[in-house]
């Protein structure tokens, strides 16, 4: 195929639609009939001096992208695509990219880098391409600060693509030395040293065996110091940056380092630029971050036996510490309220303030309240909003005892400044400040005196509807802290001294959602979540008013259907509008569903809120989507039986959302809509089984969906065949082997880390969930037997997963429930299976030992069942 790259590269870039296209038609074309000869044209482009920089520059993102992909199954295809490829294209293809690393043009050089990290990720794992660790290192020895610039920048990348296990030890020490050489100050070039720096930090994970090696350790620890003092600000931005990496990569080994990791940073934070000092702080969180889960560990468990000790460096460095956050509050920026994504100094700070206060408790108090007290009245806006914020950072750690007494006196005040400051930026912090007050010093958690008493919630109220109408800003706040107010009155039952202002606050909040500036701060968003939050605890006297909310949240859910022609724009803000209006009709529908005295009268508009979620479902939005799929799981657990009269029209969004891999959010929550469906309507599901499991057990066979969505499907399994009895007959033969080999694999997968094991304890769950529901649906039919076949396999996976001592409590309670309903259901026919299983007698006695009431329970009652199955 002759093509000339070069001008269909540099077409694919035009500002006309449709040359672009037929450009990138070219490419595409290219790519499918000659794989080998695309991406060597490419590479060749890339590596071509004589060629213009931006086709050279997209030529290489073309190549990189045809290495690569977000989605995992995708990004499978590309690693075997290449590995297929004939051994000598593979080899020009490499030999023109580490050319490239030499080329004068930057762009080039980085490009290239990257690319070759790309084909070492997929390569080196396979225990290809050995050579190309040494050779870049050979290119570090050049005289060409370019080149050694290009080659520190790939051997950073190769870090971040290849895992530490794929790399001997040896070129690992060799990769480090070239790195930290790199970084030394005796390198006269400060892009070189820039490369290193931000090689190093990808590097760290590499790092382990050296970091336990005193001497080694020391070296790096000091070149990356010195690097925090270079004269350039970006290598001393990437050194902070190194430093952060350290210190939640190797935290056990800080302890000889931290004084003059101090000294270094507190200098940062009071004198350096903000990018510099930024990331100065970002080190002090980062290790609060650390000793948080630390000392959550230890508190958790009796025993301390947490991996890696505390050192108590915040401990240690408080009495220097605070005073230097305190004084980055007073280095707020006049617009910081109004930027959502605004980052700066104070902010960093109080956010770092307040995750030393998590971590020692009391101790930051009185160091703390000094600051507030003498700043808290001053004339200029800074000081008060900076006493505001150090107050507000420090709720959340300290003991309530320690606390209650400062809110009592600090409560009055600031109800006054948050209607009387004259500055925008101190209402601002004060209602955030009050939010959090209710958050942690409110509600069912606080064992002293309350806070808020009946004598002071109408004062408190008055004061924040009031600031719902200030600026957006503020009155976004003023929404977070009703919220949390709201919260602590969730378990109030009916003795909540909100009933008497239930119907001016919903008042206000519907207000606040029609206002002309809702869309600014998130200020709309923030007044349903507050409005969804006050009708989840209401109580039953409060039921009528929000039985009036019905008609009026539907209606306006009805008009942004009705909208014409809409812009893009326009349209995602209409989508946004639909998402949070159906969100709000499923907290109502959940509430007056549940309570008795309004059941039956709000079933009456259960037709047309069907009608508009239907209608809603054909705008195409996948949060919208998700939303009224959640509504309509509520408002069939509400209607029971009868939601089978909208089984017909709504079947087809329902197989929709089930097909929808790409949103795969959407696919998960469809399928627990399924289980809603399968406990209201019961066997009146039956029509629809065959289409659902069909669908259910194409998603688990798929490698496309996201993992996330295979434990739900299990348990959906258990939901159908509890709907349905001994109807899920003709599915056994499908549903079982799937479970049993997923079974199989979650008994004995090596969880790598916590979150692999989360997942497997969530698969596990599901797995057991959907034996628990067949066992049970099958119950006193005379087609018991049929699952006989399946006792053995059932009782492998329990004896698997009590020998594997692994499991988490939600696990083990669903575990010896399943147990029990074997026993219950197969009765004798399994009593000498159970017999011989380790599961029955050690589990069940370690189960009924158990501290937690929900285990100890099941235990109780599978105990009876296999004492009958054994015994009969």
């Amino acid at each position: 195929m002759s093509l000339d790259i070069t001008q269909v590269l540099l077409s694919a870039q035009s500002p006309d639609g449709a040359t672009r296209k037929l450009a990138e038609e070219s490419l595409k074309q290219f790519q499918e009939q000659n794989l080998p000869g695309f991406l060597f044209s490419l590479s060749n482009e890339l590596a071509n001096e004589e060629k213009p920089e931006e086709s050279r520059r997209l030529a290489g993102l073309i190549l990189k992208n045809a290495l690569d992909a977000k989605e995992q199954h995708r990004k499978n295809e590309l690693f075997q695509r290449w590995l297929a490829l004939d051994v000598g294209v593979k080899a020009q293809i490499k030999g023109l990219l580490l050319q490239t690393l030499s080329s004068p043009v930057a762009s080039a050089r980085s490009t290239s880098s990257q690319v070759i990290a790309k084909v070492a990720g997929i390569e080196i794992p396979q225990k290809q391409w050995p050579e190309l660790i040494a050779s870049l290192l050979s290119n570090i020895h050049q005289v060409q600060p370019n080149v050694k610039q290009a080659t520190l920048e790939t051997l950073g990348y190769l870090c971040e693509e290849v895992s530490p296990e794929a790399v001997d030890q040896d070129q690992v020490n060799k990769i480090l030395t070239a790195v930290v050489q790199g970084m030394n100050a005796s390198e006269g070039n400060s892009d070189v040293r820039l490369a290193a720096t931000r090689a190093l930090y990808n590097a760290l994970g590499f790092a382990q065996v050296n970091f336990s090696n005193d001497m080694e350790r020391d070296y790096i620890m000091r070149v990356v110091c010195e690097a925090t003092q270079s004269t350039d600000v970006k290598i001393r931005q990437a050194a902070f940056e190194c430093l952060v990496a350290i210190s939640s990569t190797y935290y056990d080994k800080l302890a000889t380092y931290m004084q003059d990791i101090f000294n270094i940073t507190a200098k940062a934070v009071r004198e350096d630029e903000e990018s510099v000092a930024l990331q100065a702080i970002e080190f002090w969180s980062s290790i609060c971050d650390e000793e948080i889960d630390i000392l959550d560990e230890y508190s958790s468990e009796f025993t301390a036996d947490s991996d890696v000790p505390c050192y108590y460096f915040i401990k240690q460095a408080l009495p220097a510490l605070v005073p230097m956050l305190l004084e980055t509050l007073l280095k707020q920026e006049e617009d910081q309220d109004l930027d959502e994504g605004a980052w700066n100094l104070a902010m960093a700070g109080g956010t770092c303030l307040g995750l030393v206060a998590r971590t020692v408790g009391d101790d930051i108090v009185p160091l703390v309240m000094p600051f507030v007290e003498e700043n808290i009245t001053k004339p200029d806006w800074r000081h008060r909003e900076a006493a505001t914020y150090a107050f507000g950072s420090i709720l959340e750690g300290p003991s309530a005892d320690k606390l209650a007494p400062l809110v009592n006196v600090a409560l009055n005040f600031m109800l006054s400044a948050l209607v009387n400051d004259p500055s925008n930026h101190v209402k601002d912090t004060t209602a955030w400040t009050l939010g959090r007050i209710f958050e942690f010093l409110h509600g069912s958690a606080l064992e002293t005196a309350p806070i808020i008493t009946s004598e002071n919630c109408q004062q408190i109220l008055t004061v924040l509807l009031q600031s719902m109408k200030d600026v957006p800003n503020v009155a976004e706040k003023a929404c977070g802290a009703l919220y949390f107010l709201a919260q602590g009155y969730v378990d109030a039952g009916s003795a909540s001294p909100l009933t008497p202002f239930f119907q001016d606050i919903i008042q206000s909040l519907l207000f606040v959602t029609h206002r002309e500036d809702a869309g600014e701060s998130r200020l709309r968003t923030a007044a349903y979540e507050t409005l969804n939050e006050v009708v989840r605890c209401s109580i039953e006297e409060t039921g009528p008013i929000v039985m009036q909310l019905v008609p009026v949240i539907m209606m306006e859910l009805h008009q942004t259907l009705e909208a014409g022609k809409l812009s893009t724009d326009e349209r995602e803000k209409r989508s946004e509008l639909q998402g949070l209006l159906c969100g709000c009709l499923q907290v109502i529908i959940q509430k007056l569903g549940a309570m008795e005295s309004t059941k039956y009268s709000f079933l009456q508009y259960a037709d047309q809120m069907m009608e508009l979620f239907l209608r809603v479902f054909a705008c195409r939005n996948a949060t919208v989507h998700e939303e009224a799929m959640l509504a309509i799981g509520a408002l069939a657990y509400a209607a029971g039986p009868n939601f089978s009269k909208y089984m017909p029209q709504f079947y087809q969004y329902l197989e929709m959302g089930l097909q929808n891999f790409e949103e795969y959010q959407v696919c998960a929550i469809t399928v627990g809509v399924v289980g809603d469906l399968c406990r209201a309507l019961e066997d009146k599901i039956l029509p629809y089984c065959d289409g659902i499991m069909t669908q259910l057990l194409k998603d688990l066979s798929s490698n496309q969906l996201h993992r996330s969505v295979k434990p739900p499907i299990f348990s959906c399994f258990g939901d159908i065949a509890l709907a349905i009895g001994e109807n899920f007959e003709k599915y056994l033969i499908y549903a079982m082997p799937m479970l049993q080999s997923a079974a199989d694999l979650s008994a004995h997968a090596a969880a790598a880390d916590d979150e692999m094991l989360d997942y497997t304890n969530q698969l596990r769950n599901g797995i057991l969930e959907a034996y628990s529901g067949i066992l049970q649906g099958f119950k006193s039919s005379p087609k018991t037997q049929l699952l006989m076949q399946y006792a053995p396999n059932i009782l492998n996976f329990l004896d698997a997963l009590y020998n594997g001592k692994d499991m988490d409590d939600t696990v083990m309670k669903t575990a010896i429930g399943v147990l029990g309903d074997l026993a219950d259901t197969l009765g004798v026919h399994a009593g000498p299976l159970i017999n011989q299983s380790i599961s029955s007698k050690r589990f069940l006695e370690e189960c009924l030992a158990s501290d937690d009431p929900l285990v100890k329970e099941s235990a109780d009652w599978a105990r009876v069942a296999i004492s009958r199955a054994v015994s009969g």
